[in-house]
């Protein structure tokens, strides 16, 4: 077995010849040896997975707005902070749906790029 561990970390360093060399990227995928159909695949299935959180966000939200519509209804003396909870909670919804708008539209990117790169890999003879 080799002397030297090979291991992963956050900024991928590299020993090359006794130095350290830092790669800094802001793309997670892009260091590395994977090729573009398995980046693209990572980032559709990233996409897919902050669309979900933003669903989930925007139902919790609706729900809490719901909520507070109630609680204004059922508590008159606390009313009016009920009101601007509810007028918040609201437009924190609304803000979730932007976001998952967002995403979608960023996966719907990335499936694109996922079947250009899937149509390099395949060399067909006829």
């Amino acid at each position: 077995m080799s002397e030297e561990k090979h291991q992963h970390h956050l900024f991928h360093h590299h020993k090359e010849d006794g130095g350290d060399q830092v790669i800094e990227t802001t793309d997670i995928y892009a260091a590395g040896n994977v090729d573009e159909y398995e980046k693209a695949k990572k980032e559709e299935k990233h996409h897919r997975h902050m669309e979900h959180l933003g669903e989930l966000g925007t139902v919790t939200a609706g729900a809490f707005a719901l909520h507070e519509k109630h609680a204004e209804k059922k508590d008159p003396e606390h009313a009016h902070r009920h009101k601007i909870e509810e007028e918040i909670a609201a437009t924190a919804a609304v803000g979730a749906g932007g976001y998952v708008f967002h995403e979608h539209h960023e996966k719907k990117e990335t499936k694109k790029e996922e079947k250009e790169a899937e149509s390099k890999k395949h060399h067909h003879l006829f």
